[in-house]
């Protein structure tokens, strides 16, 4: 039998893997229920729908980021978070890995 759930952690073992793997995460509820999600960005320019509001904070690598409605590219470091409104969307460059942390909520 596979494991799905590390109890003590509550990380979810079976990854979520989109855009053909140039994005791979794991998700993770914390005992109150928080709901999160770790993971990394390979090199690519792509376009995430978010249901739930977002705030993406950045671990290592960087990248740039618009919002859906502006024309603006930010750029995001190790330390660096933005928001991202619930049933809306953004674009990510990424030239070298972005590992990031997604906050739900």
């Amino acid at each position: 039998m596979t494991t799905e759930k590390l109890a003590v952690a509550g990380v979810t073992t079976q990854a979520n893997v989109y855009f053909d793997g140039k994005c791979v995460s794991h998700s993770i509820i914390l005992a109150d229920g928080t709901k999160k999600s770790v993971g990394v960005v390979l090199p690519a320019q792509l376009t995430f729908n978010t249901g739930a509001p977002e705030i993406m904070e950045c671990v290592a690598g960087a990248c740039e980021y618009k919002l859906a409605g502006t024309d603006e590219w930010r750029k995001s470091g190790p330390g660096d978070q933005f928001s991202v409104p619930g049933n809306s969307s953004f674009e990510i460059r990424v030239a070298q890995a972005y590992h990031y942390i997604c906050h739900f909520g």
